[in-house]
């Protein structure tokens, strides 16, 4: 006879977790609620993320993803990012607006990895893609190249399944060393990127995807 009692599980979004439209404070006890819902949402997908990964190597001897990276955005660049944007800063503004808080990068080998590894999110059983930009076909002006999701991942708590948003960006070696290089120069205290300097970036991201396009056909 089973006497364990059921602990009944809701599906709830965000929003419902807190107190919706309280004044952020960084330090207070609400906001470091939210911070651990968001490390466990990226955790959710890690595990999936390294689960695949280890299929793919295991199973059919390909190395599909390289590595994962995650992060959650410090709370004083999200102060500033709403600020930048114009939204109250209340949790409400938050929650709704900044789908970046939650962060995970997916670097593969080859470029045609991208799209395979794209696809395996979207079958994830209960994530839900909200909002996807393809930089990989269409590049930015700047060079930059990379594949962004935002999906909302449920974590499972005690009483509670809550959705939470996060981002995803899934790119190659050398588009990741592009952007690395690139974040780092654009936020040097000494200045901006000049025009010419600027040229030579965008010269550079077209040359890391001519090797990207090379190094598929010799994969062939």
């Amino acid at each position: 006879m089973n006497n364990k009692k059921q602990v009944k599980t809701d599906l709830i979004k965000m929003e419902n977790f807190l107190e919706y439209n309280k004044k952020i404070k960084e330090g207070e006890d609400t906001f470091k609620k939210l911070m651990f819902i968001y490390s466990m949402a990226i955790k959710e997908l890690e595990t999936k993320l390294e689960i695949f990964k280890s299929e793919f190597k295991f199973l059919y001897n390909y190395e599909l993803i390289d590595y994962i990276n995650t992060r959650i955005k410090n709370p004083k660049s999200i102060i500033k990012k709403m600020e930048l944007k114009g939204y109250d800063l209340t949790y409400k503004e938050m929650i709704e607006h900044i789908n970046d808080i939650a962060g995970i990068r997916i670097v593969c080998l080859l470029k045609k990895d991208i799209f395979s590894i794209r696809d395996l999110i979207q079958k994830i059983p209960g994530i839900n893609i909200l909002k996807q930009k393809d930089y990989i076909t269409h590049p930015k002006k700047s060079g930059y190249s990379s594949y962004h999701l935002i999906v909302e991942v449920p974590v499972t708590l005690s009483q509670n399944i809550i959705y939470v948003k996060t981002e995803i960006q899934i790119r190659t070696v050398a588009m990741d060393f592009w952007a690395n290089l690139e974040h780092k120069m654009k936020y040097k205290p000494e200045g901006d990127i000049d025009k010419k300097d600027s040229k030579e970036w965008i010269n550079c991201a077209k040359m890391i995807n001519k090797i990207d396009n090379k190094m598929m056909l010799l994969n062939r």
